[in-house]
Formats: structure tokens, sequence, C-alpha cells
């Protein structure tokens, strides 16, 4: 064995992700409903690691929002089922916020053909992911954050230090604890859950905990942009035909208009949500709904409050 395999031997080795799970031992011999109940036993433990990290996911919340202020993106970057769950973060935020496709971006090792077949080798070197980042011309101001399970992916490590190089504020989302750590970035998020079910297979207990991370960086960054109005968001795109009745059932719930009135009002405001609750809850014309919407960053609450 030559010696960068026996570094990679060792390192993985040591990793909590690559532990063998002493409540799933016998899961090899177990049924059907015996199995979904280990699996269910060791998901339960997720949400309690990650409420462990909460400042830090804070961080990376305020961290985007401040990017997104300042025309920046945020860049997730990952290898195999990580890079997956980042392209699925970003994929969702427009339809979601009716934010642009370009200001939250996944980038997977391999290329996108790696999202539907694993490729091979394409995560192993660190350049890989300096190449993948100057391809989209990445800058100070975007944030890039590196999805790793194992915390050690060179395709992730090779962006983050690439990213960190000029300027940008770096993130890395990682399910082994901060000592098995050794790149360094401004906002570590380690959540430990612990070895797998299954030894090795982290699209289980380790994606879990890493889609519940960045669901709460993009949705709290868009709710900090005034996206959400109280608790429904109010900014997306009617992009098919669920999401027009789902923005006439919006109105009708913050306003008394049935179902005609809302299509009619939804009509006027040019098909967008905020702008047609500001109409009529304020009783302004589209003009100057728009006009507070933008002096107030957006935030329905602050311009019914201020006309």
């Amino acid at each position: 064995m030559n010696t960068d395999k026996e570094q990679l031997f060792r390192q993985l080795k040591k990793l909590d992700t690559e532990q063998r799970n002493p409540n799933s031992m016998e899961i090899d011999v177990a049924d059907s409903l015996e199995i979904a109940r280990i699996i269910n036993q060791e998901d339960k433990k997720v949400a309690d690691e990650v409420e462990k990290k909460l400042p830090q996911v804070a961080k990376a919340i305020d961290a985007a929002k401040e990017a997104f202020d300042n025309d920046g993106r945020l860049i997730y970057m990952g290898a195999g089922t990580s890079g997956r769950l980042g392209i699925l973060d970003a994929s969702e935020c427009p339809p979601t916020f009716g934010s642009d496709p370009e200001q939250v971006v996944g980038l997977i090792a391999g290329g996108k053909e790696a999202v539907f077949q694993a490729k091979e080798g394409a995560e192993d070197f660190e350049e890989n992911g300096q190449d993948a980042l100057e391809e989209i011309d990445v800058a100070p101001n975007d944030v890039v954050c590196g999805l790793a399970a194992s915390g050690r992916t060179p395709y992730v490590v090779g962006g983050l230090k690439f990213a960190r190089q000029i300027g940008c504020t770096t993130v890395l989302v990682t399910t082994v604890p901060a000592q098995q750590i050794s790149v360094d970035v401004d906002i570590l998020i380690d959540v430990p859950v612990g070895p797998e079910v299954v030894m090795g297979s982290t699209r289980m207990k380790s994606a879990t905990a890493q889609k519940m991370v960045l669901n709460m960086i993009t949705t709290g960054a868009n709710i900090r942009r005034g996206k959400v109005y109280e608790n429904v968001m109010v900014d997306l795109q009617l992009s098919n035909e669920k999401l027009h009745e789902r923005s006439k059932r919006i109105i009708m719930m913050f306003t008394d208009l049935d179902y005609e009135q809302a299509d009619q009002l939804l009509e006027k405001s040019d098909g967008h949500v905020k702008t047609a609750l500001v109409m009529h809850l304020g009783e302004v014309s589209k003009k100057k709904a728009e006009e507070q919407l933008k002096k107030h960053n957006g935030f329905i609450r602050k311009a019914l409050a201020n006309i």
C-alpha cells in the first residue's frame, strides 16, 4: 500500500461515520418491521444533534442573507449524496421564495451527470473543487458552503481553501465532530450523528442532518429578506398551476375575498402575491404597494404599518 492510500485508510478508520453501530448489529437477521424500527430509532437522534449547533446555523443564515443583500450567492459544494442535497436545496429556492435561480448554486463533484449516476474519483482531487468555483466566477461577496459527511472530501476541501483565499465567507456542514476536521472555515457546523445503521452509508443519518441544516440556512435567510408573511411564503413564482392556485388561496387566507375576487386581484398585481396583499390590506394602488414594498425591503408587515 502506498503512502497516500495508507494515510486515507487511517483517516477513514478514525471517522465516526465509518464506525459500526452497536444498535444495528443484528439488522441482517431482522424482519422488515424491526429494520424500520432500528432505522427510525437512529433517525430520532439527528434532530437533537442539529439542535446543539443552532448558534452556528444562525451565523450561516446571517452570512447567506448578507451575501444576498450584496448581490452575492450561496454556493453549495459536495460529492455524492452531499452534492445532491446541495443541488436539491438550491433548485427549490426559486419556486418557494421567488429568488433568482443563480442566487443559490449547487455544485457536485463530477458535474451534472453525477447527480444521477455516481462518478467515481471525481471527488478525489482538491484542484477539481477550485476549478468548479472558477468556472462559475466565484467572487468575494459569495458564501461557499462545503458539504461533506466525513469533513475531508478533497473536492470540498479544495473548494473551501480557494474560496477562503479570495475572501469568501466559508461554511462547512459535516457529520463528524470538530476535532476530526482539518480544513479552516469561518463557520463550522459539525453535527456528529454517530455511526450509521449500515456502516459508512452516509445517505442515511448524515444526509438527514445535512438536509435539515440546509433547509434552515436558505429558509432563514429568505425569511430575513421579507419572503414570508407571518408563516406563509408569499414571494413564490407562479411557475405551474399548483402554485397559481396556492397563490389565490394565500390571498383568500389573509383577506375577505372569495376565489374569483382573489383571482382578479392576483391578475391586477401581475401575479405578485405580496403586491396583491398590500394593495388590498392597505387599500392602495399597485404602484403604491410596490413602492411600499421596495421601501421596506419586501416586508409586508412594515409596508402595511407605514401606509
